[in-house]
């Protein structure tokens, strides 16, 4: 299951409606990135972002904090939040050793929370009335309705628990009426609950974790693992190994990846949608 078309057919949908936007006379449709960390691969990341999404006639701004201390995190959050001009913050994880992402969150109006880390849209999330959804969970749910996969009534399998990845997705799979089974690199006979799954989620960040002895025949694989191994970037699905088992599967990379930055950039639109009462 490429990413590839789904990301196109979702940075379509964002050039629309920012031009709606613009026509209505809306100001450039503006992402404000902060960087609380100097981590040279997350800057490379950041630079691909900015590149799509100017691609795609939307603007970015990267800010670090005037000191590396939570009041200069906090301030900076607090400042944005408060711009007319930014109509949605990234705030960058992890954070340095000595930063709390708990305090730098009360900082973040959730009506800018372009990632959907805020409490308050968590929690929304968690009680079924989804606001903004983090973008790497949405981007596979967009890939499985993408290709036809249905979910309601399956046993869905989650590999992973993180609060960005694994957590909002077992949410979204409940909304979608899937049966879910969370667990993770602690679980006890690991591949005995993963050849339950009709479909299998992968967000455990370990590289080759799973492979197809643990796969049920003709499941469904979504590999949302970004690892890198020597010189090459791997899922944490074996891919060769599930391949030979699994009914489909996406790819890493080229598959949620690509669908992630486009999820971001909607995410972003439907912010400024909000802001001008749409």
């Amino acid at each position: 299951m490429q990413g590839r078309p789904v990301a196109d057919a979702i940075w379509a949908d964002v050039e629309r409606r920012a031009a709606v936007l613009r026509d209505g006379g809306s100001p450039a449709l503006t992402l404000a990135i902060v960087e609380a960390a100097d981590d040279p691969a997350s800057a490379a990341y950041l630079r691909q972002i900015q590149r799509l999404f100017e691609r795609h006639g939307l603007l970015t701004a990267r800010h670090k904090p005037a000191e590396p201390t939570q009041t200069a995190l906090n301030s900076l959050l607090e400042r944005l939040s408060g711009d007319a001009a930014v109509h949605g913050i990234l705030l960058t994880q992890p954070l340095p050793a000595g930063l709390n992402l708990e305090a730098a969150l009360r900082h973040l109006s959730p009506e800018k929370d372009v990632e959907g880390v805020h409490p308050w849209n968590a929690g929304s999330l968690a009680q079924g009335r989804p606001k903004l959804v983090p973008s790497t969970p949405l981007a596979g749910m967009e890939i499985l309705a993408a290709n036809g996969v249905e979910l309601r009534g399956k046993h869905a399998v989650v590999v992973g628990r993180s609060p960005i990845v694994g957590r909002p997705l077992i949410q979204l799979l409940l909304l979608a009426d899937a049966t879910v089974t969370i667990c993770h690199t602690r679980t006890v006979d690991l591949p005995s609950v993963t050849r339950q799954a009709d479909v299998l989620l992968l967000a455990a960040g370990r590289a080759d974790l799973i492979d197809g002895t643990m796969v049920r025949p003709g499941a469904v694989v979504v590999d949302f693992g970004i690892n890198v191994l020597g010189d090459k970037l791997v899922g944490d699905a074996a891919f060769d190994s599930v391949c030979d088992v699994a009914g489909s599967i996406t790819p890493v990379p080229g598959g949620v990846g690509p669908v992630t930055n486009a999820v971001l950039a909607r995410n972003l639109v439907q912010l400024a949608e909000l802001a001008a009462g749409g």
